[in-house]
């Protein structure tokens, strides 16, 4: 929406209809940080589709995107919070990284990524990452409430993958949820969403390993009001062991529209 002005354009719809190929873009810079937690917690997080896979370790990721093509050249960036998980469906039945919740600092892939793909998207101000010769760090705030500190350090170039999840992901699994209009507690349309591993054109130019240590203010509702209970949430998690931090740098990547329902 508004639809009475035709087709809105975004990342898998150009002008006059044409597609982005995402060979070259966005160039991407990622810092992610992981740990061991709480099993219990983080199954009371998922949807009842959904079990715990493998061990309770939750991944905290920033990324910052520079030269995106569907923007015209422009850049955003990305705060997002998972953990390994199963879906048990009648008709598919796989592994992938649950995405709690992804924090975005632009209006428009925030539309576009809830409304056509089901990502759990909100907005907060993210500032690019700070980035020196052995150290990087990223924060998070709300008009000014800072809810989250990221911190690498040590950070040694041509550092292996991070740590895998038993079994292979087959992706990043979503929950789909829209609310009936004036049937309030009533869905419209409420599904899980697969976002497949394989299609993607990302390179990776560099990749670091690090420690890695990440910080979440508990908020009052004065903070952040539409927001308190999902940085809560994460606060509350409990840290049993850091893991291998890693910084990553890519070209190229995918517009998503493999995306899919999952049954």
């Amino acid at each position: 929406m508004p639809t009475v002005f035709g087709p809105a354009t975004g990342p898998r719809r150009g002008p006059d209809g044409r597609i982005f190929d995402c060979i070259n873009s966005p160039i991407s810079t990622q810092i992610s940080v992981a740990f061991v937690s709480n099993a219990a917690q983080l199954q009371r997080l998922l949807p009842d589709c959904f079990e715990l896979a493998g061990e309770p370790i939750v991944t905290v990721t920033a990324t910052c995107m520079k030269e995106i093509d569907w923007l015209a050249g422009r850049g955003y960036n990305m705060l997002g919070v998972s953990f390994p998980a199963r879906f048990c469906g009648a008709r598919d039945r796989l592994t992938g990284s649950f995405l709690t919740v992804l924090w975005e600092n632009l209006t428009d892939p925030i539309l576009t990524g809830r409304e056509e793909l089901g990502f759990a998207k909100i907005y907060c101000a993210l500032p690019d990452p700070e980035i020196t010769n052995d150290t990087a760090s990223a924060s998070a705030n709300w008009m000014g409430f800072e809810f989250m500190q990221m911190e690498l350090t040590d950070l040694s170039e041509g550092a292996d993958d991070a740590p895998q999840q038993e079994p292979p992901s087959a992706g990043l699994l979503h929950y789909k949820y829209i609310p009936r209009t004036g049937e309030w507690g009533t869905a419209d349309c409420e599904y899980a969403v697969l976002t497949p591993a394989t299609g993607s054109h990302a390179r990776v130019l560099g990749r670091w390993s690090a420690q890695g240590h990440v910080s979440w203010n508990r908020a009052r509702w004065e903070d952040l009001p539409t927001q308190y209970n999902i940085v809560n949430g994460i606060a509350d998690l409990e840290v049993h062991r850091w893991l291998q931090a890693t910084m990553t740098k890519t070209v190229g990547g995918k517009d998503l529209s493999d995306q899919r329902i999952l049954a």
